[in-house]
């Protein structure tokens, strides 16, 4: 009797084991801790230095004047300072001088508080009928964009 007692016991351990085993198992598995990427572990490569030439040659595209339509204009003059001096007429209502900068992404520029960017594409992309073809063109943003003459 005392054998058959053992053996329920046994029994019903295995009973009650094997399901929490199971549910161990089925807990997700914890999250490794994150590991750092290998530009992380051997620093970042430093920024090549900007040749003095390619630069010059880069902001000599944006010098000059601009034209837009009915009376809109940008002119990218040289600041003694540094960066670029903007005179433009952007509508028909609005006229301004802004200081900016030429940087990888276009003529960076504050008008009226707002961050503005000028970057090259074509008169198509202004989408301004009058400058629909041209090839040469900066754009603001749609609608307002200026041409080489």
């Amino acid at each position: 009797m005392m054998k058959l007692v053992r053996k329920l016991d046994a029994v019903s351990s295995c009973l009650i084991a094997a399901p929490l085993a199971l549910a161990a198992c089925a807990q997700p598995a914890p999250d490794p801790s994150p590991t750092a990427s290998p530009t992380e572990r051997v620093g970042a490569a430093a920024a090549p230095r900007d040749d003095p030439a390619t630069t010059a040659a880069i902001e000599d595209r944006y010098l000059g004047r601009w034209v837009g339509v009915e009376g809109m204009f940008l002119n990218v003059a040289r600041r003694a300072g540094g960066g670029t001096a903007l005179e433009m007429q952007w509508d028909l209502d609005h006229r301004g001088t802004f200081t900016g900068s030429i940087t990888t992404e276009g003529l960076r520029f504050m008008r009226n508080g707002v961050a503005e960017v000028a970057v090259p594409g074509n008169g198509d992309q202004t989408g301004l009928k009058w400058l629909a073809g041209k090839k040469d063109c900066l754009i603001v943003k749609p609608g307002e964009g200026y041409c080489r003459t």
